[in-house]
């Protein structure tokens, strides 16, 4: 599984507790400290308190417990598909605040707190025009000039996994 992950394809981990080579949990610490953060659903037959605080504290999505039912397996995979969609739209969101100059990410700020652009201009103690020029350079480069998809797009951003 290490030697073979293509991280350029995030997906959900399903791993059992109790592994050949290495457990369940040690995989997902290896894969952490590597930086691959994605959803994992850690199953086992001889599940105790103890390993269940362990794999939460590691950060497993789910932990489940043999014999799984269907329906219930299939639950713990949306939750971690919901996951990993999240980050997802976390990444994106971070790498196009990226492409903001320092002024346009001020603009933007203020933008999302409601101000217009006659008193972002004054916050700022530029023209009217030049704040509206940032407007549309953010509409540009964020994909959107919706107030609201802009403000989306800054929590999102800001958003922890």
């Amino acid at each position: 599984c290490l030697a073979h992950l293509d991280r350029q394809r995030p997906g959900v981990l399903i791993m059992d507790l109790r592994m050949p080579l290495m457990s369940g949990l040690q995989l997902h610490e290896q894969l952490q400290a590597q930086g691959v953060d994605w959803p994992a659903i850690v199953i086992t037959g001889h599940g105790d308190l103890h390993s269940c605080r362990r794999a939460f504290k590691a950060g497993v999505t789910d932990f489940l417990t043999k014999p799984i039912e269907e329906q219930t397996l299939l639950k713990a995979i949306e939750s971690a598909q919901a996951i990993l969609a999240q980050q997802a739209e976390r990444n994106e969101a971070r790498q196009a605040l990226q492409a903001l100059t320092e002024r346009e990410r001020e603009v933007l700020e203020l933008i999302t707190k409601g101000l217009g652009s006659k008193e972002i201009a004054s916050a700022l103690d530029i023209s009217v025009r030049t704040i509206d020029t940032h407007r549309a350079k953010l509409a540009e480069k964020l994909g959107t000039g919706s107030v609201a998809e802009q403000t989306r797009l800054l929590l999102a951003a800001a958003s922890q996994a």
